[in-house]
């Protein structure tokens, strides 16, 4: 124990009372205590036990720390130092009392003590530079390194709670910082700007200095720590693989591993979404990024494919954006070349010369286009006949054009060729089968039968489509051919395609036809000239001459035909209230023998106007009203002068354009009520309606007439353009039918007014609010005579059903017990019915 001198003590006890103990129980009885001392302070007085006889000192044991001790005679308990939480958190004694022969009078008790900590100590990282690497596009907020502190003050205070920052950035190209770090975890990681801005090409290398406060940084008092972070940018891991090439038709084991992506985090999920909906994609990812393909793939059928490739967390979430996968597949020779045609037709003159092109033999290859495996080459296998010589044609081994070899071919040795092409690839090869025709050559023009056909005269009001003459010339080239077929048209004297030439192509025979309207005042004569060709072009030295040509004379007769109007409907607009005798408009009419017009009208059913029968103009007869019909349609006649059954029609319409004429109304579709007894300030809606356009008026305006019966009745209140409301203004009303005078106003231009009675109903009410109406019953229920009569008609129809199930059933049990009353029974019956 720490001996103390009189003068110490006095000093100790001096000190103590300087520290503040205010508050303490410094003295009492000797019991179990326990005190809360923060650490560090100095010497200081805790407590004072008193003595009770027999005892005369105390004693103390235990975890003392050399600093803690009680006066023996005075019973002070006291720290001659400081006490230190980091050290050690809680002090256990023991102290008793003594008597004078030094035996223990009381005790021993326990006095605890227990160290508060204060903030002494700073935090430490545990590590004096940290190293970290980050891959380029990494995902903003998610951490790729930590840095640690720990502080030694107790860990459930703020003493010991740390909070990390970012103090320095070197360099930091924008005012945003590229990293963050998380103030409770110390995680470092990309910032939005940091994770499209890393590029180990623009900047490999960045140093944070990092910083650590305890009191969770809140405090401006608080112990702080940095340390520095080097960061080295990497590029990323995520990419995209360049184009996959995968020849088709594969015979490997499938799936086949054909490329790999990485992702720059960790335990990460991969998955595969199409870009093309397909019944199913021949591609599949292994949990560590391997790709595969999972079947043999087809060119002919899909030549390239494009899948995306995505990293996900265990959420569900995208780690990186997702990549494009790019295959394509490459072509193996796996199909033959095939002809186009089963048979190919060609046709070839006989005055074709040597080397001439007559035709090419098409042939298809699946495999890839522009390639090795699709090139095809050409060859004649064989000719049928082989006269007159086994080599008269020639093809082109790269283009299958089919040439003559050498000498024209002559149709008198033989009209046809059959040839076996042979078709090749690099691997396969086909046959296709050609079938050369050898044509008349067009060495004979057309000559008519006939090179004059005379004169035909027709009524200038033939109809289109008639037929005036048929025509012949005949070929002597072979028939059914294009050197044979004659095709016959109109050379001369038919400047408007008046008449058209049709050719029978089995008979070669032409049929002349009305193309067009003939008019007689147009022209009453056409000479036609006629030729006769070939669509086959003719041989060289042949031509065409007046053997192919022949005239036709065609006289028109003149007809009486009715007046033609100048257009064939009539439309103006006019105004509702234009004067009777006003001007609508002048139609016109000529005769095409030129005698004199007269105009009438037709359908003029409300006899609004009339025609000037000599002029042609049309004025109001009466007054017009849109409101009764807004366009009005009528036919305008015109016929000749001395004959009145020559005439034409032509359809006239008037748009009657809307005037303010019509004075506004209340509209009755459903009567106005109130529901008796009525208690005062109920309203019902009522509207108002215009037959005019709405385009003249913008609103009604309501209001009660000047009557002071109605006024103290009777209260109008807006409610939109078209409606208000009706208020009763007290409760003293009687059940029966009232007349409310209402002034209405269109607002229209000119505005009109209009003084209307409403009928409004006080009545007696079902639960719905339905008014009852009370119905006179002479008019809804029957008289007694007319009951009786409808009791006896009823009565009449019941009997008549009632008699025919009877009788028909008689008739059937007749029937079944002899036949030949069947006469006699269906006679009765259809007597009865």
């Amino acid at each position: 124990m720490l001996k103390l001198c009189g003068l110490q003590f006095l000093l100790l006890i001096h000190s103590a009372m300087w520290l503040g103990l205010e508050g303490l129980s410094v003295t009492g009885p000797l019991k179990d205590m326990d005190f809360s001392v923060q650490e560090g302070g100095g010497p200081r007085i805790l407590h004072q036990f008193k003595l009770e006889p027999p005892a005369v000192s105390f004693r103390t044991s235990g975890e003392k720390a050399g600093i803690i001790d009680i006066e023996p005679r005075t019973g002070i308990l006291y720290i001659n130092g400081s006490l230190d939480w980091e050290t050690q958190q809680v002090h256990k004694l023991q102290v008793e009392s003594l008597d004078e022969s030094g035996e223990r009078v009381k005790g021993p008790y326990a006095v605890t003590i227990h160290v508060e900590d204060i903030n002494d100590n700073p935090p430490e990282f545990n590590q004096t530079k940290y190293y970290g690497v980050v891959r380029q596009n990494s995902r903003p907020g998610k951490p790729f390194m930590y840095v640690h502190a720990t502080d030694r003050d107790d860990p459930t205070t703020l003493h010991a709670q740390l909070s990390y920052s970012i103090l320095h950035h070197f360099p930091n190209p924008y005012e945003e910082m590229l990293f963050q770090i998380d103030n409770a975890t110390g995680a470092i990681s990309p910032s939005r700007k940091g994770s499209s801005y890393l590029d180990p090409k623009k900047q490999d290398n960045f140093i944070l200095v990092v910083s650590v406060k305890d009191m969770a940084g809140t405090t401006a008092n608080a112990f702080t720590s940095s340390v520095d972070v080097s960061i080295t940018v990497k590029e990323s891991l995520w990419k995209a693989p360049p184009t996959i090439y995968i020849k088709e038709n594969s015979t490997q084991v499938h799936p086949v591993n054909i490329s790999k992506v990485q992702s720059n985090e960790p335990d990460v999920i991969y998955g595969i979404f199409e870009k093309e909906k397909l019944p199913r994609l021949p591609f599949s990812i292994s949990e560590n990024g391997d790709i595969y393909v999972t079947q043999p793939l087809d060119r002919e059928e899909k030549d390239a494919y494009t899948f995306y490739v995505v990293s996900k967390d265990n959420t569900g979430e995208l780690v990186e954006k997702p990549l494009q996968i790019h295959i394509i597949v490459e072509d193996i020779n796996d199909n033959p070349p095939v002809c186009q045609q089963e048979l190919t037709i060609i046709e070839v003159q006989e005055n074709e010369k040597g080397g001439s092109n007559i035709g090419t033999v098409f042939a298809t290859d699946m495999d890839e286009e522009d390639s090795l495996n699709s090139r095809l080459h050409f060859q004649i296998q064989s000719q049928e006949p082989e006269f007159p010589t086994n080599n008269l044609f020639y093809i082109q081994q790269d283009t299958g054009t089919l040439l003559l070899a050498g000498r024209s071919l002559s149709k008198r040795e033989s009209a046809k060729y059959f040839l076996k092409v042979l078709v090749t690839d690099p691997q396969f090869e086909t046959i296709c089968n050609v079938e050369v025709h050898v044509i008349d050559i067009n060495d004979q023009i057309p000559i008519f039968n006939n090179s004059d056909y005379g004169s035909v005269t027709l009524a200038e009001d033939i109809p289109i489509g008639s037929l005036i003459l048929e025509i012949e010339a005949s070929d002597g080239d072979e028939s059914a051919t294009g050197s044979s077929l004659i095709i016959y048209q109109v050379k001369e004297g038919d400047p408007n395609n008046t008449f058209i030439i049709e050719t029978d192509s089995e008979t070669n025979r032409g049929f002349i036809r009305i193309n067009k309207a003939l008019d007689f005042e147009t022209m009453p004569v056409y000479n036609l000239v006629i030729n006769a060709t070939n669509p086959e072009p003719l041989v060289e030295g042949v031509k065409y001459n007046s053997s192919s040509l022949t005239k036709l004379k065609v006289s028109v007769t003149n007809v009486d035909e009715p007046p033609a109007f100048r257009t064939p409907f009539y439309e103006t607009e006019v105004s509702e209230d234009i004067p009777v005798n006003t001007l609508v408009m002048t139609v016109e009419a000529y005769d095409p023998e030129g005698d004199s017009v007269r105009y009438s009208l037709e359908g003029d059913v409300r006899k609004w106007l009339r025609i000037d029968s000599a002029t042609g103009q049309v004025y109001t007869a009466l007054p017009l009203d849109r409101e009764t019909e807004e366009i009005y349609r009528i036919e305008v006649v015109a016929s000749e002068l001395n004959n009145a059954a020559q005439k034409s029609k032509a359809l006239l319409t008037l748009h009657l354009h809307d005037v303010n004429d019509n004075y506004p109304l209340i509209a009755t579709d459903y009567p106005a009520f109130f529901c008796y007894p009525v208690s005062g300030g109920e309203r019902t809606l009522i509207q108002a309606t215009d037959a005019d356009e709405q385009f003249f008026y913008s609103k009604f305006t309501f209001s009660l007439a000047d009557d002071m019966n109605a006024r103290n009745n009777w209260e109008i209140s807006k409610f939109n353009a078209t409606h208000a409301y009706l208020s009763l203004k007290h409760a003293n009303f009687e059940e029966k039918v009232y007349d409310v005078p209402i002034i209405l106003n269109d607002n229209g231009k000119p505005p009109l007014e209009n003084k209307v009675n409403l009928k409004v109903s006080i009545c007696k009410c079902s639960s719905e609010n339905s008014c009852f109406i009370d119905i006179d019953r002479q008019h809804s229920w029957p008289t007694a005579g007319q009951a009786i009569g409808i009791l006896l008609a009823v009565l009449i129809i019941i009997g008549a059903i009632l008699a025919g199930v009877f009788f028909h059933m008689r008739y059937k049990e007749k029937k079944e017990k002899s036949h030949p009353k069947d006469a006699k029974d269906n006679a009765e019956l259809n007597r009865l019915t």
